[in-house]
């Protein structure tokens, strides 16, 4: 019995892993997030995409100029009653919802207007339809095709692989019957979660190889939600690993401000926020910066946002083409090789911007026809994963999400666009 729970364990293993689905940061892995000491405040998200107001009149010669006053900050019960007025029609438990996403807010004090609860609303709209846990269709049909590929690739004979999924699980079903009702990634992660303390030595065979590695309303990255709960306090009790919180409503939806909102970014638009959720932090700021240097160095590059290449989130010892490329013109910027790529391991934080690298980039490129290069572009990254059935990229979920924020605004016609 114990040898062909192991077969199973070690197939499903193979299997899941090809199953991971994409999510904000899944396909594009980060580093460990930065400290928060000496990171500059970010500007308000809030004021990224709205009409700009006319400035006041000055004040006249010898009088000092009044300073506007501050915004007032809405009490917890207004909170949540402004954030309802923007959830979509047919959401079940309003009340519920606006009460995570007030607590998220409240936690990560974060400016809670139009704008940037729309932001939150837009992408939940677009991961999970408001779903706590949302289904993934087919996922069955997923796992068996992978399933059969996989015992393709490692040459096991069918009757030895059909013998072992039917080896009953805990809870008394064959593995073959637990992978046919499988309906939702968390679902797929407590299976796997459960041959890992169940199998002989499950711990050392299995862990840190579960290959759910998004889940929640927001699909967000369990790296990013770990990295996260070491930086700053998790507003609510634990229940469980931070795995467990991530599939919660409230997990989720802290965990996805977090990595939505949580960060200074300078971008014109909220666009480039939503594309970099999708592909990983400064991701726009990066593909931009990657265009720049494409055109200085007559070198194609793909501006997807990746400077360096990374294994297990840390950044690899093999040269990326960016890296290659700026090496080419380290004459031009009077860096040294070591010089660059200090610089280039800062591409995950707000500092990059104010690298000699970024610096010298962009004065460069600005002056070769006189015209200012873009500082924000939408990478260029193809969505891959099992689950997706048709050619999907960033730009098109960015796209996507702010046209559910924009509707999202309108749903209050005072503060429509």
């Amino acid at each position: 019995m114990k040898q062909r729970r192991l077969l199973a364990a070690w197939t499903l293993a193979a299997t899941l892993a090809g199953c991971a689905t994409t999510g904000p940061l899944e396909s594009r892995p980060s580093p460990t997030l930065p400290p928060a000491p000496g990171s500059p405040t970010p500007r308000a998200p809030a004021d990224i995409d709205r009409p700009r107001p006319v400035s006041p009149a000055p004040a006249p010669i010898g009088t000092a100029p009044t300073p506007p006053a501050p915004p007032p900050i809405p009490s917890a019960q207004d909170g949540r009653a402004l954030i309802a007025r923007f959830l979509p029609p047919g959401v079940s438990d309003r009340e519920g919802w606006a009460t995570d996403l007030h607590t998220a807010f409240t936690a990560l004090h974060l400016s809670l207007t139009p704008d940037t609860i729309c932001a939150a609303v837009a992408v939940i709209e677009q991961e999970s339809s408001f779903q706590a846990d949302p289904a993934v269709p087919g996922l069955p049909k997923i796992v068996w095709r992978e399933l059969e590929a996989r015992r393709q690739r490692y040459h096991l004979p069918r009757l030895m692989l059909d013998a072992a999924l039917l080896a009953p699980s805990p809870d008394g079903r064959s593995y073959r019957a637990r992978i046919d009702a499988l309906r939702t990634e968390k679902q797929m992660s407590a299976l796997f979660e459960e041959m890992i303390s169940e199998f002989p030595q499950g711990k050392t065979l299995f862990a840190d190889y579960n290959p759910v590695r998004t889940g929640g309303p927001m699909q967000v990255s369990i790296a990013f939600a770990q990295d996260q709960i070491r930086e700053k306090p998790y507003p609510y009790p634990r229940r469980g690993s931070v795995r467990d919180e991530v599939f919660t409503r409230r997990g989720g939806v802290y965990f996805g401000v977090a990595i939505l909102l949580d960060y200074p970014a300078p971008y014109s638009r909220l666009l480039y926020r939503f594309a970099d959720f999708n592909a990983g932090r400064y991701s726009s700021r990066n593909a931009a910066f990657q265009n720049a240097v494409a055109r200085l160095s007559g070198q194609a590059l793909t501006p997807d946002g990746d400077l360096l290449r990374y294994r297990d989130g840390a950044p690899s010892s093999e040269p990326s083409a960016t890296y290659s490329a700026l090496s080419t013109l380290g004459g031009r910027l009077g860096l040294s090789p070591a010089e660059i790529a200090r610089d280039l391991r800062l591409e995950k934080t707000s500092q990059f911007a104010q690298t000699p690298l970024y610096i010298r980039i962009f004065t460069l490129a600005d002056s070769l026809d006189g015209r200012r290069q873009p500082r924000e572009i939408l990478p260029e990254i193809d969505l891959k994963s099992p689950k997706i059935q048709r050619k999907l990229t960033t730009a098109w979920f960015a796209e996507r999400v702010d046209a559910r924020h924009r509707t999202c605004l309108g749903r209050d016609r005072s503060f429509a666009p």
